[in-house]
């Protein structure tokens, strides 16, 4: 067990630099445990591929034999004998064969493909959760949220483009070739082979060389994501300061970028079309006029001249997209390491091998012992901070702001972890128990609100999924805002907007009361939980909040005093360090800092009443 003065240096240290983007083949290897999963579907979708490719290239060898079978003296009687009904239908049926086969392979495959999607989204989305509060707040959401959707899709189009389109085409070349070889003269499959190595040659280096202005794209469309994301989830803030404009601007400017990436991209995809086609025509035009010749000689037949050129037709047609391939398996490769690099996130923190969940709960004290914190390394935020919070009592933290009250919060939901010193929870270091049963034994009320764009039931019963209605509305009761609801057309069926935008600063806050009601938990922590209400409403549910503090182990951070003059102890912080404590009695008898925050409080409070009176 770790013990005071021992530190976590991760805390305290700058976020690593992000590793470079690993090999194709190894994001390639992350990727196949995914699908290995469903490793019979694999195979009976390979054994499909093959089949339809055997089917593929029967085809032309079927042609030939139509075609010399049809080589009659017009008038023959016995043409119809010549042009056996079987040859048409086993055309058919090779030809049908190629369509079913693939199919098949598709239907049989198709779970496996959206299985390894889902699995990698949902572990990615898991993953994010247990970062720590320090990477969301450094994160932008939107180029988050947009490399995720990316690297799902990158899953489908990687398995589409390789399994169903590359590797199929590699078998039927080296199926071509080996006809080619075997039936007629070397010289068929070298010219095949050279105008194939050619064009992938010229593919690849092309493609290579205008990755960067895709990535450029991609880059600047993120960056006009996330302005707008970001503008939008701000639309009040823009309002307030009439900066629609300025918004606009910066939007377009990420768009400008993006439409000239775009423009480079597109100019070099057209020179890389025109290149395949040139070496297809040459590849095409040679291998016609060897066949050509050899008819002529007679070492060929008319038939083999047909299948020579259905042969070539069918090797190049697919080969005709292979730098649109090509681009977007690198592209899928690409997004999908993206996606495997969130994955790799190391969490900053993470349970201790072997944790135990808490115990004790029934009477938790809650103890802060020599604490000392800081986000960054230059600014230490708490000094040698050390309290205890009985169980069943109500401790307070007041002070100016930026003094560390918040972070005292922070610590105890372990959203970061102390450098020195310990936190301990009915007698464990909340580092050697689960963070799972830390969290779920404390309840929050925070200053700053925020709620998720659902109906009102929906955000109050997210302190306890599953809760029934009687009790959302009883929870809602005690937070003073049962009326409230029912007074709305829809009740508790009303949608909230983003982030709660369509209540009040008071409303969302006696949501965000009734959802910790409702969860019920051991400790209580009281962040400014009143900030925002009314001075009716705020004794009001004051009093509720005393009656449900009642044998919980408490802790309230207040601005306003008068809000804490019952505590059990109050604690008064400055610069991340406690400066004075005791009851508010012994404070005020202390005519100490506390004493000094009171009277001035009472004078705005009193000036306030002066002036509302002579209004």
């Amino acid at each position: 067990m770790r013990g005071a003065g021992q530190s976590s240096a991760s805390n305290a240290a700058p976020a690593p630099e992000a590793r470079p983007a690993q090999s194709d083949w190894a994001t390639l290897r992350r990727l196949l445990p995914y699908l290995w999963q469903y490793k019979l579907r694999v195979v009976a979708a390979l054994l499909f591929m093959v089949g339809a490719k055997l089917a593929n290239v029967g085809v032309p060898v079927l042609l030939k034999t139509l075609v010399d079978a049809m080589s009659f003296k017009p008038g023959d009687a016995a043409a119809m004998l010549v042009v056996p009904v079987g040859l048409l239908l086993a055309y058919g049926l090779l030809r049908l064969s190629t369509s079913l086969f693939t199919e098949l392979r598709e239907l049989v495959f198709s779970k496996a493909t959206q299985g390894a999607a889902r699995s990698i989204a949902l572990e990615t989305f898991q993953h994010l959760h247990a970062l720590s509060l320090r990477f969301h707040l450094e994160r932008q959401t939107g180029g988050m949220t947009r490399d995720i959707e990316r690297g799902v899709r990158g899953i489908e189009s990687l398995i589409s483009y390789s399994l169903f389109s590359i590797v199929p085409t590699l078998i039927e070349v080296v199926l071509v070739l080996t006809i080619l070889g075997v039936k007629f003269d070397a010289w068929f499959a070298w010219i095949t082979l050279a105008a194939l190595v050619l064009y992938i040659v010229f593919t690849v280096s092309i493609t290579e060389w205008r990755t960067k202005y895709r990535k450029q794209a991609n880059e600047f469309d993120s960056a006009a994501h996330t302005k707008a994301v970001d503008s939008l989830l701000n639309y009040e803030t823009v309002k307030y300061f009439n900066n629609e404009g300025f918004e606009a601007s910066r939007y377009d400017e990420s768009l400008k970028r993006l439409r000239i990436a775009r423009l480079k991209s597109q100019t070099t995809l057209s020179m890389l079309n025109a290149g395949q086609q040139l070496i297809i025509a040459i590849g095409l035009v040679t291998m016609l006029w060897r066949a050509t010749e050899g008819v002529v000689a007679g070492r060929m037949t008319l038939g083999d001249l047909v299948m020579v050129n259905a042969f070539m037709i069918q090797l190049y047609i697919p080969l005709n997209f292979l730098g649109v391939l090509y681009r977007e398996i690198k592209q899928s490769l690409t997004d999908l390491d993206k996606m495997f690099v969130l994955m790799e996130k190391e969490r900053e923190i993470a349970d201790a091998p072997g944790a135990q969940p808490l115990h004790g709960l029934a009477q938790p004290t809650v103890r802060f012992e020599n604490v000392n914190f800081s986000y960054e390394p230059a600014r230490q935020i708490l000094h040698g901070v050390s309290f205890e919070i009985p169980a069943g009592k109500t401790v307070a933290v007041v002070g100016p702001s930026g003094s560390g009250k918040s972070t005292l919060a922070r610590l105890l939901y372990r959203f970061y972890d102390v450098q020195e010193g310990r936190i301990t929870i009915a007698g464990q270091d909340i580092r050697e128990v689960t963070q799972a049963s830390v969290r779920q034994a404390i309840g929050i009320v925070p200053q700053d609100t925020v709620l998720f764009n659902d109906t009102v039931e929906y955000n109050i019963a997210y302190g306890r999924p599953g809760a029934g209605k009687a009790e959302v509305e009883e929870a809602a009761r005690q937070a003073r805002i049962h009326g409230f609801i029912e007074s709305t057309p829809k009740g508790y069926a009303t949608m909230v907007g983003e982030r709660g935008l369509k209540l009040s600063g008071g409303e969302k806050q006696r949501v965000a009361i009734a959802r910790t009601l409702l969860k019920n938990p051991p400790i209580l922590i009281f962040d400014e939980a009143t900030s925002a209400l009314d001075s009716a409403n705020e004794r009001a549910i004051q009093a509720e909040l005393k009656g449900v503090a009642q044998n919980k182990t408490t802790l309230v951070i207040a601005h306003r005093l008068s809000t804490v003059v019952d505590a059990h102890e109050i604690l008064v912080m400055d610069a991340g360090r406690i400066i004075e404590r005791g009851t508010h009695g012994q404070l005020l008898a202390q005519s100490g800092r506390y004493a000094d925050m009171w009277a001035l409080q009472q004078q705005s409070t009193e000036a306030a009443a002066e002036a509302v009176e002579q209004a």
